[in-house]
């Protein structure tokens, strides 16, 4: 016998949201494996400030989600990464700030030596001794899953960048 659980009014805010969502600002991130290794950023300034993650940006105009996470990555870390594969879409509702959706990519090596930068200071951890409790609220849901290979699509609703709730689906993405 199997129990459902009722939607949450959280569940239900999430759903008619998105029946009108459109986001504000298209982002990646580029989460670089090597050597048994995560590259990740303590970033500086910007969005996430203080924050760790993987590093990415927006998106300039012209470019491809593939093409900013590799601009992105060698602007704030000096690698660039080797073949990155789409790994998640996610799309960041938010009650208070700007609507994000975002690209998650994954390479499997990169070239150059990660220096820190104006926008952060590179770190490389095991993904199994990720610093969670110091990175965004969702990432704990998906990044484990991500860089072990799954891919990924969901929705995550923040109030002021406080998360509320989140679905998360495996997909096949091209």
């Amino acid at each position: 016998m199997t129990i459902t659980q009722p939607p949450s009014d959280q569940d239900q805010q999430l759903e008619k949201l998105l029946e009108t969502w459109s986001p504000d600002l298209i982002g990646t991130l580029l989460f670089v494996l090597d050597d048994g290794q995560v590259l990740l950023i303590h970033k500086k300034r910007g969005h996430g400030a203080g924050l760790i993650n993987g590093p990415g940006g927006k998106l300039e105009s012209g470019e491809t989600p593939l093409q900013c996470a590799i601009r992105e990555t060698q602007e704030e870390t000096g690698v660039t990464a080797i073949d990155p594969e789409l790994k998640g879409t996610f799309k960041f509702v938010d009650l208070v700030q700007r609507q994000w959706l975002g690209y998650i990519f994954v390479a499997h090596g990169c070239t150059g030596t990660a220096v820190e930068t104006a926008e952060g200071a590179p770190l490389w951890v095991s993904p199994d001794q990720l610093p969670l409790t110091r990175m965004w609220p969702d990432d704990r849901f998906w990044l484990p899953r991500v860089l072990a290979g799954e891919q990924l699509e969901g929705e995550f609703l923040f109030d002021d960048g406080r998360l509320l709730t989140h679905r998360l689906r495996r997909v096949e993405l091209r």
